[in-house]
């Protein structure tokens, strides 16, 4: 148990950290009146949307709840609702911490550029410290009551059943938040686009513009709640993955050690994490992606340092592992598939900033394509969305077959877990990019001097960088943890053929031979589970097409009620277009969140009602297989090409020089397009491309689940 008091311990360390960082920037100076009242204006609009989404999840997690209870365990309900409770609560602090910071960040940015940065990275390092501890201590404590507290024994099927059920507790609160948040914050800022900057002329986050608050609510609960939500989903699940795996592949002590090391390595990183925090430091060559990245490296060199502590000081690096199947492994091959995952971290991280950063090649092709019009943008841009999947997939492929020859299954587990063990930093980068943003537009909003704003402009370049990147990580490692969970579902099919007698459900059972494409199962499964991500990035497109639209109506209508918003003598009705976004986002993410949940149920049991039930989980898995390949696909085309239209815009602001020498300004018939571009990237990088993480890895988590039930 003294395993478990220091993971508990280290878990424990970055809620401290947290607690430490909320004071310190509640203690700032938080502007003047108008600043203040702007700000109070976004902290109300945010906590009454996330009141009301979780206030539905809820409705939805009854059910859930209650079913889990009847058909699977008490143990398994309670470890759902651990689940649940704690990813929705990472995401409800980090983004009241986030719309305390904006206005902060912005009177810090009127003093420098560094007190600025400062502010706002911490704000971020709440939200992903949160992310982090809240998750290790879940997984960490759950475990130690069930196999002590107890009585179980860690390969006790009741112990890996209320684990996965954490895991689906997470999955469920995050694609609700990754999608409704999603909706929300592009419903606004598509139709407050369209009709501010395109038909009234006015700049982004000009007061008169009455979609501007719920924009600047929509960057919180999208940027910073969604993906708080979606990297505790992806680092609970992929720890319970791995666990999973160690319960099956081995036994005895072995068991329990392997068990023990995907929450040790997840331990010691969120030590690193938080020494990270500290190097954010601006330079004397004033970088603020500089000064980013250089906590970035520093966490990930300080990984490397305590993942060899842990494989060599405490696991043994000469220690050999052998699994039920007979793969050899020794401590040093497992450290050698931990070093594996950091290195697809940061190939991953450099690839998408290459996509999408304002000074690399794809970018600055959208901006020189908007020169010749709205359609060549468009078409430009979906050629940067689609290239841009070539060079991760390779990454992710390289990783996977290094980390196979070294430990097999088990290794690209402990891959995807040291992954994920960066995650604390990773979402500390990403919730600095809504912070950034809020705080441009309150400088906008107060009219506050040109040079503050163009201190926030500086800090929200960097921040849109950091959200593209931070979401291509978020993809790759979902990726890779969606594949570890279809591994664990290979093995527990494995496990209960095995004991299966004749009449039972797993009778006749061949993993080894189950996914021949001589059956049509097989293929129909594939096929059907290709479809899911496309079908669901389409409802989730189409969902705010429809929220956007609504807004532009409501903007319209108040121009023509109220002339003087335009004049500067009559002021926007605010809350009307936060309140009509919060019920259409809520509306909108219900169905296309039942999707993932359903479909699983639905392939097995159409196809064990017309076949036999062995093509029903051939079916099934195969489904998993093509929802992980597409879904993997689908997710990076639409972040990172989303990204590049985001930035191929922002290249106009400062005045984007053509190949032929000639300068494009704010405003330029160019300029015009590249919002067009803007416009349709906007839903493809904040709300259907994130959304398919979540919906990846639920797919495989109720294929899980399924097995579970079925087994009672």
């Amino acid at each position: 148990m003294s395993e478990l008091i220091v993971i508990i311990v280290c878990g424990l360390l970055s809620l401290a950290y947290g607690g430490w960082a909320i004071q310190s920037v509640m203690a700032a100076d938080a502007g003047n009146e108008r600043m203040r009242e702007i700000a109070g204006a976004i902290q109300e609009g945010a906590h009454a949307y996330l009141t009301r989404q979780y206030t539905t999840i809820a409705l939805v997690g009854v059910v859930v709840f209650v079913l889990a209870w009847v058909l699977l365990s008490g143990i398994a309900a309670i470890g759902f609702l651990i689940g649940a409770v704690l990813s929705a609560l990472a995401g409800f602090i980090g983004m009241m911490v986030s719309v305390r910071a904006n206005v902060r960040t912005a009177q810090a940015a009127s003093q420098s550029l560094a007190a600025g940065l400062e502010i706002a990275f911490k704000s971020g390092a709440v939200t992903g410290m949160l992310v982090a501890g809240l998750a290790l201590l879940g997984v960490a404590i759950y475990y130690a009551v069930l196999t002590g507290g107890l009585g179980y024994a860690p390969s006790d099927r009741a112990v890996i059943d209320g684990l996965v059920a954490l895991g689906f507790g997470a999955s469920l609160i995050s694609i609700f938040a990754r999608l409704g948040g999603g909706i929300f914050t592009k419903g606004a800022d598509v139709g407050g686009d369209l009709v501010g900057k395109v038909e009234a002329g006015i700049p982004e986050d000009d007061p008169r513009n009455p979609a501007t608050i719920a924009d600047n609510v929509g960057d919180n609960v999208g940027d910073c709640a969604g993906m708080a939500a979606d990297l505790f989903e992806t680092y609970a699940v992929t720890v319970v993955a791995t666990m999973v795996l160690a319960s099956i592949f081995f036994t005895g002590d072995q068991a329990v050690t392997l068990m023990l090391l995907p929450m040790m390595i997840c331990a010691v990183c969120v030590v690193t994490s938080i020494i990270g925090t500290f190097f954010v430091k601006l330079g004397p060559s004033n970088s603020i992606m500089g000064a980013l990245y250089r906590g970035f490296i520093v966490t990930a060199l300080l990984s490397v340092v305590a993942l060899a502590l842990v494989i060599f000081g405490w696991l043994g690096g000469s220690t050999t592992f052998v699994s039920t199947s007979g793969v050899e492994m020794t401590g040093a091959s497992l450290f050698g598939c931990g070093v594996v995952g950091f290195i697809v971290t940061g190939l991953i991280i450099w690839v998408t900033e290459y996509y999408t950063g304002t000074q690399y090649r794809p970018v600055r092709s959208i901006a020189q394509a908007s020169v010749t019009g709205h359609g060549t943008n468009v078409i430009q841009g979906l050629a940067v969305s689609l290239e841009a999947t070539a060079l991760p997939a390779i990454v992710i492929i390289v990783g996977i077959l290094v980390a196979h020859s070294l430990a097999g299954l088990f290794g690209i587990a402990i891959a995807v877990t040291t992954m994920l063990a960066l995650a604390g930093m990773v979402v500390a980068l990403d919730a600095f990019g809504p912070v950034t943003d809020n705080a441009g537009g309150i400088a906008e909003m107060a009219e506050l001097p040109a040079e503050v704003r163009s201190t926030t402009d500086a800090l929200d370049a960097v921040g849109n960088t950091t959200k593209a990147v931070t979401k291509g990580y978020a993809i790759g490692s979902a990726g890779l943890g969606a594949l570890v969970l279809f591994g664990a579902y290979m093995e527990d099919l494995r496990f209960f053929s095995a004991q299966a007698v004749e009449g039972s459900v797993f009778y006749g059972i061949d993993v080894d031979t189950l996914f021949t494409l001589s059956n049509p199962y097989v293929v129909a499964g594939l096929l059907f589970g290709g479809l899911l991500p496309y079908l669901f990035g389409g409802i989730s497109m189409t969902a705010v097409g429809r929220a956007a639209g609504a807004v532009v109506e409501e903007v319209r209508a108040q121009f023509k009620a109220k002339p003087g918003i335009m004049a500067g003598t009559e002021r926007p009705d605010y809350g009307r277009a936060v309140d009509m976004l919060t019920k259409a986002a809520i509306k909108e993410m219900i169905l296309p969140s039942l999707l993932p949940v359903l479909s699983p149920l639905v392939v097995f049991f159409v196809v064990r009602g017309v076949a036999t039930s062995v093509d029903a989980f051939a079916a099934l898995g195969a489904m998993l297989l093509g929802v992980i390949v597409n879904g993997l696909f689908v997710a990076i085309s639409m972040t990172a090409g989303g990204g590049a239209w985001d930035n191929a815009k922002k290249l106009f602001e400062d005045g984007f020089t053509d190949r032929d020498g000639v300068v494009h300004h704010k405003g330029s018939e160019a300029h015009k397009a590249s919002v067009t571009g803007d416009t349709v990237g906007d839903p493809y990088k904040d709300t259907a491309g994130p959304a398919v993480n979540p919906m990846i890895k639920i797919t495989n988590i109720m294929a899980l689940l399924l097995i579970a039930v079925l087994a009672h």
